[in-house]
């Protein structure tokens, strides 16, 4: 999917098959990575322990790095190749490793999340991944069928929770969400988890970058009938259309396909809640919950 990003007009697809244990896609590049991070380790002379101390995080972490059992974050691997004096050997699989955190099917929309300058998404069913808190997202990957094992959740929990630093990068992009009311009303993962995700949409809506407006049920005009995607712009105004189903993605760079996409959205914030009354639907959820 990382052809996506390609200046040529085409739609790009990608699917979630064949992932039996952590996503295969970049299964091999987080094993070599961890190999020659033992290795320097070694090299330098540092138990596991030390190593893990000076890095901040414990021996057992250390060893599922080097084991290719998770993925740390690019700041980890700045660090641990300091700590190691690597010279830059470790720093060079930053943006291989940082890929291969997400599943094939969404590679080159994650790309494309950390280019963004504008992002206008329209989500159906459930909350886009960037609203999510960690409770809500461990909810609904359990939910999935067929079951995906531990390690592969784990690694989809740290690469959403990755995904949402477009909220405090800078320069700020602009970011526009609209939700259908029954994506606000589905209670993945119980009680508490919908409150704590409900008071999450609050938080981030609040935000001077960001535009939250709910589409309610009740409404007899709705152009987002064919269902969920998001907009991009890029900084060179390039635009791609994202969608995704059944774990099978698509990214668009068609212009007219692009154009006529951010126009739908258009309608669909028109057709939906302003910013203030969709606020005030949140907290009124919010309350027949502390209410039950």
């Amino acid at each position: 999917m990382t052809e996506g990003t390609d200046e040529r007009a085409e739609t790009v697809v990608a699917d979630d098959s064949g992932q039996a244990t952590a996503d295969t896609s970049g299964q091999a590049v987080v094993i070599a990575f961890g190999h020659t991070m033992k290795t320097l380790r070694v090299r330098a002379g540092l138990e596991r322990e030390e190593f893990g101390r000076r890095i901040g995080y414990s021996a057992s972490t250390v060893a599922s790095y080097e084991q290719g059992r998770r993925i740390p974050a690019p700041r980890t691997i700045e660090r641990a190749d300091e700590v190691l004096d690597a010279g830059g050997l470790l720093t060079v699989w930053k943006e291989q490793v940082e890929r291969a955190q997400y599943p094939v099917f969404f590679q080159g929309m994650a790309k494309l999340e950390r280019e963004a300058l504008e992002l206008l998404a329209y989500d159906t069913h459930v909350l886009n991944g960037l609203l999510q808190t960690e409770e809500y997202m461990r909810a609904v990957l359990d939910m999935r069928r067929p079951v995906l094992d531990q390690e592969t959740v784990e690694q989809r929990v740290a690469a959403r929770l990755a995904r949402q630093d477009i909220f405090s990068r800078w320069p700020a992009p602009l970011l526009s969400f609209v939700l259908e009311e029954a994506a606000l009303r589905h209670p993945w993962g119980g009680k508490a988890v919908h409150r704590g995700q409900l008071e999450q949409l609050l938080l981030i809506g609040e935000k001077q970058n960001v535009e939250m407006q709910i589409m309610p049920t009740d409404r007899e005009h709705n152009a987002g009938v064919d269902g969920a995607f998001t907009v991009i712009t890029r900084k060179d105004g390039m635009r791609f259309v994202y969608t995704e189903a059944q774990g099978t993605s698509a990214l668009q760079t068609e212009p007219e396909q692009t154009t006529l996409a951010a126009a739908r959205y258009g309608i669909i914030r028109s057709q939906a809640l302003p910013s203030r009354e969709s606020r005030d639907f949140v907290e009124r959820l919010l309350r027949s919950h502390e209410q039950l």
